[in-house]
């Protein structure tokens, strides 16, 4: 999985991450993701290993806000914007360089996920008073990177984490891990990722006799993101609508069943000029979809 870094920001100088991440990508004033999930699960470790642990950051989340769902394809770049609120103590310097905090998105367990995405650059905090700060940042996802399963279409929980280096180096021969103070608090909120879906529609033929058979055929399909590439939604109940030329309401026809392949095929009879459609109203994991009105002009 492609991971995310920045620059590092430390004992007054800028240590700058050996991982292959695009340019654009990278932020001047904060330590790396890589340094920042060593941290992660050095805090998550059942016991203190020769190494130690960070320390216990006194910060809080709240006010968690996220999309109710994130439609992802096979392919492009999504990102969902993640709002919070930061509390901290007084001892907390949150506009230090590294300072860094987060949100996070998981599947399973938060101390041992699943999965779990986040952003491509941390969180922006503005100052509300002594101890309180706003936070937004995003979270960032790559399908065409592998970052997404078809198993992972459904509820994700949603975490923020904050980690105050304190003028260590993670790189450094003298890196004090106990001297690093990290949060993480998970159980924040949630949000749907949902396959992104497609529909078709085409009616035939054009033009037709009044009282002759329009046949309607189309296809439902989704983001399959074990391979890459859109397959046919099988056995969902997509509705045939009609638009009469000249309205702007649409009006459900009948109701048909995707086949084994994602397929739609049905038949109606040539009443009037207008616009036939179909409609699914999505799953919770697969969003909904309509497809484009085609016009069929009856004689």
């Amino acid at each position: 999985m492609r991971i995310r870094a920045t620059v590092a920001a430390v004992s007054g100088a800028l240590a700058l991450s050996v991982l292959a991440v695009p340019a654009a990508q990278a932020d001047d004033s904060v330590a790396s993701r890589a340094d920042v999930a060593k941290v992660r699960q050095a805090a998550h470790a059942a016991s203190a290993r020769a190494a130690g642990k960070p320390y216990a950051l006194n910060v809080s989340f709240s006010n968690f806000k996220i999309a109710k769902t994130v439609k992802a394809g096979t392919t492009n770049h999504v990102a969902t914007t993640v709002t919070y609120t930061l509390t901290h103590g007084a001892d907390v310097d949150i506009a230090a360089r590294d300072f860094v905090t987060d949100p996070i998105i998981y599947r399973g367990s938060y101390t041992a996920p699943d999965n779990m995405l986040y952003g491509n650059k941390p969180a922006k905090c503005t100052a509300t008073n002594a101890t309180t700060a706003t936070c937004k940042g995003t979270i960032d996802v790559y399908p065409g990177d592998h970052e997404l399963r078809n198993t992972d279409a459904g509820t994700w929980r949603a975490a923020a984490e904050a980690t105050a280096f304190n003028g260590q180096d993670p790189a450094g021969e003298t890196f004090d891990i106990t001297k690093v103070g990290y949060k993480g608090q998970s159980g924040l909120g949630s949000t749907l990722m949902q396959r992104f879906s497609k529909l078709t529609v085409d009616a035939s033929p054009e033009p037709v006799k009044k009282g002759k058979t329009i046949t309607v055929t189309g296809k439902l399909s989704r983001a399959n993101w074990d391979r890459g590439t859109y397959n046919g939604y099988v056995e969902q109940p997509v509705n045939l609508q009609f638009r009469k030329n000249g309205t702007n309401t649409y009006t459900t026809v009948k109701t048909v069943k995707t086949n084994a392949t994602g397929n739609l095929k049905t038949t109606v009879t040539a009443a009037q000029d207008g616009y036939f459609r179909f409609t699914f109203a999505g799953t919770t994991t697969t969003p909904a979809a309509t497809a484009t009105g085609d016009f069929v002009d009856v004689r």
